[in-house]
């Protein structure tokens, strides 16, 4: 970060900044701490004088915007606003937490605390800082859940700024976005700040994909708003004589969303359908339940237009673990276009917008039972039993964010939401991890199942268990939950340290009976090398569970051909539990960014075979422990691992390739089965573009054919062109390039 004396124009526009944050705040429902917050900026201010950001604006300014974020668009009070101003004042400058403390107290330390980053990581130097910073960020959760808020409102800034920073921080920052803060933003209800998160993200990571839906959406904009009129029209006449005040909105579908579709789906833009919903907020009359007169709203629009029987979703019954309630029905329209409509309440609305602050506001009190109250439970028992690997402990949690949802029901009828994909094992394990640790089968609707089995929307489940069930090794591999993971790594560490210290024991006491305690380092360092180990906790480990026996150890130890190798204790190499070879970092000060060329692709820059990256893909590189760079496609699913977790390893790439290399892609047509239709297609590949073929394969049934063809390419541009022209011959439906 720059720094320099801030300009009289610079003063004025922070202060203004400051008290547009206050203005915001007056309009809130929170009791008035403008004093505090004054207080919290002045600090805030002093700290960060002079300091600048890599636009060249104050650093003080991106505070003050992360505060108004989560006053004005999560809903949060003063001592949100105070962290937000405070969060970065412990990392980037000599102020303690204890300072923070002394001057805000304790709620405000705890969280500016939690946002401090971790310069180092404390697994060594092959941990994750990123995977690091995030494992301390869930940790700090379970004691204030405000600190996950403010963080996100931090992340959305970034994005929303991420312009300035140069291209490899760029991939690096938005990777990490997409694969944590965007579903971690879904699973706290925070729909909007969910949905710019993955736009940014894909804007940066794809930006003439970004580009190009986005100028399509502007063409089509005024016809999609003309048709949301002349659509809600009768809607609108419908609820006025019901009674009813109310809002009908249309709801566009993100550019992020509408690529994803695009994608798997495998359609065009013009073949995406639902880009239009239309939204219904409504005050309810106090007379009725809510639920019935969202009900009586579906009714009042099905008599104007037919609805999809089979696309109703009722989130008024059963809300989304995240909090998420509406009813959702899909209705045709006059020129026959399906349209779905979302009715909710004003109070479900701003659940859905706002999520958990505004879950908080609407508690009925201290035992809410809700879903998202049930959820930050669960979250907080998993996260009870921390990893020791900082990216499995991130993988874990990340993966039970974003899935899909099934309603299964205890022997007594209560509700349980599960993940789909779930087992009766994840069932258990979410009832109580003691009934996890003793669960030998299930009843599933009155029959008998296996641990393994997959639950299924409206399953009644009964867990059996026996005292003498202990968990095994293989139950990892039926359990997808964060809880039930959590809980079985837990036991086979418990259960792996238990091993580890017997070991030693037995160990020592074989070296007391030989007469060599005074030699054990030495004893040590042959058993280690005898058996192909790195540390002494995997020896212990092994003889603590039988593996290794120690009955001949006299003669590993006392062999002839040792001495002169431990003929000096400095010849001893030092042995530490977390003893790795030398990983390969970047060099300091080192540009972060690579061309690729026909010279270095093999020899010194390796394609990945997880995503099979040819010139023209937009690519990244990935610097490994052992030296080697490896690219990646930038929306390879491995790459956006990479991404949120090893940062500085990540270098952006270019492509400069003059054709020498051909690279063999898979593509895959389908299209009406008429006579001559692939000899058209050979003869488009082999005449116009002189492709070699590795191989072919089609298979044709009830008129449709469908094959899968490997071809040498040189590169993303030739398969383009090479896709249009396939898709001129007119029984051609559909093509696409399979990625490996």
């Amino acid at each position: 970060m720059k720094k320099s004396e801030f300009t009289q124009e610079e003063e004025q526009m922070i202060q203004e900044e400051f008290e547009r944050l206050l203005e915001v705040y007056a309009k809130t429902r929170f009791g008035r701490k403008e004093e505090l917050i004054r207080h919290a900026f002045a600090f805030a201010h002093k700290a960060h004088y002079g300091v600048r950001r890599l636009s060249g604006e104050p650093y003080i300014m991106h505070p003050l915007a992360v505060a108004r974020i989560c006053v004005s668009e999560i809903g949060l009070g003063s001592t949100s606003i105070c962290s937000a101003l405070l969060h970065d004042v412990v990392e980037d400058t000599d102020y303690t937490v204890e300072d923070i403390r002394n001057l805000f107290g304790d709620q405000i330390a705890l969280i500016v605390k939690g946002l401090t980053k971790i310069s180092g990581g404390m697994f060594g130097e092959q941990a994750s800082v990123q995977a690091e910073n995030f494992r301390k960020l869930l940790l700090t959760m379970s004691e204030d859940i405000r600190v996950v808020l403010v963080k996100l409102a931090d992340r959305l800034h970034n994005m929303r700024t991420l312009g300035s920073q140069p291209q490899d921080k760029q991939y690096k920052i938005a990777g990490e976005t997409q694969y944590i803060y965007a579903p971690l933003a879904h699973r706290l209800g925070l729909f909007p700040i969910k949905t710019e998160l993955e736009d940014l993200s894909f804007r940066y990571q794809h930006p003439k994909e970004y580009a190009e839906i986005q100028n399509k959406l502007e063409a089509i904009r005024d016809a999609q708003m003309k048709f949301f009129e002349e659509f809600s029209a009768p809607i609108r006449e419908k609820l006025k004589n019901m009674g009813y005040q109310f809002e009908v909105k249309a709801r566009i579908k993100s550019v992020y969303s509408i690529w994803n579709k695009m994608v798997t789906k495998q359609v065009p833009f013009e073949n995406v359908y639902d880009i239009l919903a239309v939204r219904i907020i409504f005050t309810p009359n106090e007379s009725l339940s809510e639920k019935d007169q969202c009900w009586m709203i579906y009714s009042a629009i099905t008599e104007i237009y037919r609805p999809h029987p089979s696309r109703i979703r009722d989130w008024i019954s059963t809300p989304k673990a995240n909090g998420y309630e509406a009813l959702h029905i899909t209705v045709m329209s006059g020129d026959g276009t399906w349209v779905e409509i979302q009715i909710r309440t004003k109070r479900m609305h701003e659940l859905a917008e706002r999520g958990l602050a505004a879950h908080w506001k609407y508690k009925t009190g201290d035992h809410d039972d809700s879903q998202i109250e049930r959820w930050l439970s669960g979250t907080k028992e998993a996260l009870s039993h921390p990893e020791r690997d900082a990216q499995e402990f991130v993988d874990i949690f990340r993966n039970n964010l974003f899935v899909k949802e099934v309603f299964t029901f205890t022997p007594t009828g209560d509700v349980k939401v599960m993940p789909l994909g779930a087992s009766a094992l994840d069932f258990a394990y979410m009832i109580h991890s003691n009934l996890g640790d003793h669960c030998i089968g299930a009843k599933v609707n009155h029959n008998l199942v296996p641990l393994s089995y997959q639950l299924k929307a409206g399953d009644q489940v009964e867990i059996l268990t026996s005292a003498s069930q202990h968990p095994e090794a293989q139950w990892l591999k039926w359990c997808i939950t964060a809880k039930a993971q959590s809980c079985l790594r837990a036991y086979f560490k418990r259960e792996e340290a238990r091993y580890t210290k017997h070991g030693e024991q037995l160990f020592h006491d074989a070296l007391d009976m030989l007469g060599e305690r005074e030699n054990e380092n030495k004893a040590l360092h042959r058993m280690l090398n005898h058996y192909d180990l790195t540390t002494p906790y995997q020896l212990y480990r092994q003889i603590g569970q039988g593996n290794i026996q120690l009955d001949n150890l006299e003669e590993i130890i006392r062999k002839k051909w040792w001495k002169r190798l431990l003929s000096s204790d400095k010849d001893q190499p030092q042995i530490t539990e977390n003893e790795e070879k030398p990983i390969v970092k970047p060099k300091k000060g080192e540009p972060h960014a690579i061309v690729l060329t026909d010279e270095n692709l093999g020899t010194k820059y390796h394609l990945s075979d997880c995503c099979h990256p040819i010139p023209g893909d937009l690519v990244l590189g990935y610097l490994a422990p052992d030296g080697k760079m490896h690219i990646h496609k930038i929306d390879c699913p491995e790459a956006q691992v990479l991404k949120s977790s090893f940062g500085k390893r990540i270098y952006s790439a270019t492509w400069n390739t003059n054709r020498v290399q051909s690279f063999l892609e898979t593509i895959e047509i389908e299209g009406i089965d008429k006579f001559g239709v692939l000899i058209q297609v050979l003869q488009t590949m082999t005449e116009k573009y002189h492709i070699n073929m590795h191989s072919i394969n089609i298979e044709s049934n009830d008129g449709i054919f469908k094959g899968r063809l490997q071809v040498y390419v040189y590169d993303r541009a030739e398969l383009d062109e090479l896709f249009k022209d396939l898709k001129k011959i007119n029984e051609i439906k559909g093509v696409r390039r399979i990625e490996n």
